[in-house]
C-alpha cells in the first residue's frame, strides 16, 4: 500500500520496457516494436499516476497552480493529458514537431528539456528513497517533486497554448456570466411555476431545450446588462452568442410589444413545445 513502493515497481516496469524497445529492430519487427510502445504508453501513464498521488501526499499545499486549465477547450481535458504532455515532450527533445509548426517546437525544446531532465531526477531520488526509507518524504524529496510539479504546468500551458487558442480572461468571465444567467432563469422558472423541482432532480430531458430558451427571454428582458445585453458590440459577447447578434436583436423587438399576460404564455408555451 505504500505509495513510493508502489512507484519503484512501475518504475522498474517503464525502465524494463525501454530497454526492450533499445534492444529491437523496429524494422524487422515492426508489430512487436508497436505492441512495446504501447506498453510504454500504459506503462508511463501509470508511473505518472502514483507521481500524481505521491505529491499530493508529499507536497499538497505547494502545488503548482493549474488555474489555467479553465482556459483549455474541453475536449483536451482528459485523463491521459499528463500522459501526452509528456509523450509531446520527448518528441520535441527528439527534433519531432508532431503537432506545432517548428518555430513553436524549437521555442518549446528547453521547456522540454527541463522537464524530461526534472522527470528522470524524481525517478532516481523516489527510487532510492523506496529503497531506504518508503514511508518518509525528506526535504530533498520535497524540493525534486515541487520543481518537477512547477516544470510540468509550465510546459503544459505552453504546450497546449502553441496548439490551440487558449480562453482569455474576458472569454472566462462571460461563460461564467451565462453560467450565472441560466441560473437565475432556473431559479425564475421555479418560482412562476414553469418548472418543478422533480424535473430537474430527474433530470428530464425537456430542459435542454426549455431552459436555454427561457435563458434568451430572461437575458434580453429580465436581466438586459447580463450576458446578452445588446448594448455590447457582438465582439464582446460571447461566442456563444455573438454570432447571432442581430437575431437576438429582432427577438428583443419582438417581446418588449408582449404584454405580461403575452409574454407568461409564450413562456409557457417554450416549456413544452419540442
Amino acid at each position: 500500500p505504500r505509495l513510493l513502493s508502489q512507484f519503484f515497481f512501475a518504475d522498474e516496469r517503464v525502465t524494463r520496457v525501454v530497454a526492450e524497445i533499445n534492444g529491437l529492430d523496429a524494422e524487422l519487427d515492426p508489430q512487436q516494436y508497436l505492441v512495446l510502445l504501447n506498453q510504454l504508453h500504459l506503462s508511463q501513464a501509470h508511473l505518472l499516476a502514483v507521481l500524481e498521488r505521491i505529491m499530493e501526499e508529499c507536497i499538497p499545499t505547494q502545488r503548482h497552480s493549474r488555474d489555467y486549465l479553465v482556459k483549455f477547450p474541453e475536449e483536451l481535458l482528459v485523463d491521459n493529458l499528463g500522459n501526452h504532455m509528456l509523450f509531446a515532450a520527448e518528441c520535441l527533445l527528439a527534433g519531432t514537431f508532431l503537432e506545432v509548426e517548428e518555430s513553436d517546437g524549437a521555442q518549446l525544446r528547453p521547456r522540454a528539456r527541463n522537464l524530461l531532465c526534472s522527470l528522470e531526477l524524481v525517478r532516481t531520488v523516489l527510487r532510492e528513497q523506496s529503497l531506504s526509507q518508503p514511508n518518509s518524504y525528506p526535504e530533498p524529496v520535497r524540493a525534486v517533486l515541487i520543481q518537477f510539479d512547477r516544470l510540468f504546468a509550465e510546459f503544459e500551458l505552453s504546450y497546449v497554448s502553441s496548439l490551440v487558442a487558449v480562453k482569455s480572461p474576458d472569454e472566462i468571465y462571460r461563460q461564467q456570466e451565462i453560467i450565472v444567467l441560466f441560473c437565475e432563469t432556473v431559479e425564475r422558472a421555479l418560482r412562476l411555476g414553469y418548472l418543478t423541482q422533480e424535473m430537474i432532480d430527474g433530470y428530464e430531458p425537456l430542459l435542454m431545450f426549455t431552459i436555454p430558451r427561457l435563458a434568451i427571454i430572461s437575458g434580453l428582458l429580465i436581466y438586459p446588462e447580463g450576458p446578452l445585453s445588446l448594448e455590447r458590440s457582438p465582439e464582446e459577447m460571447s461566442r456563444v452568442f455573438s454570432p447571432f447578434y442581430n437575431l437576438l436583436k429582432k427577438i428583443r423587438d419582438l417581446l418588449r410589444v408582449l404584454s405580461a399576460e403575452e409574454l407568461c404564455v409564450l413562456e409557457r408555451s417554450l416549456c413544452t413545445a419540442e
